[in-house]
C-alpha cells in the first residue's frame, strides 16, 4: 500500500516572505542615523542647543500664541 505523495506549490518553495515597507521606514532611521552622526563629528552644535531645550521652545511657542 503506498501513501499519497504530498507536492508543495511554486510559491511555497520560493523561501521567502514577500513584505514592502511604505518608505518612511527606511528613511526614518536614515535621518536619525545621519543626525547623530553629525552631532557626533560636531559637538559644539549640541552643546548650543542644550541651552535652550525643546520643551522650552515649545511651551514659550504656545504662550505666544495664546496671547494673540
Amino acid at each position: 500500500m503506498s501513501a499519497p505523495i504530498q507536492t508543495r506549490s511554486p510559491q511555497a518553495t520560493r523561501g521567502g516572505v514577500d513584505i514592502r515597507l511604505p518608505w518612511w521606514a527606511v528613511a526614518l532611521p536614515v535621518l536619525a542615523f545621519v543626525a547623530l552622526l553629525l552631532l557626533i563629528l560636531n559637538p559644539a552644535d549640541a552643546h548650543a542647543a542644550a541651552e535652550q531645550p525643546a520643551i522650552a521652545q515649545l511651551l514659550e511657542q504656545v504662550e505666544q500664541l495664546t496671547a494673540r
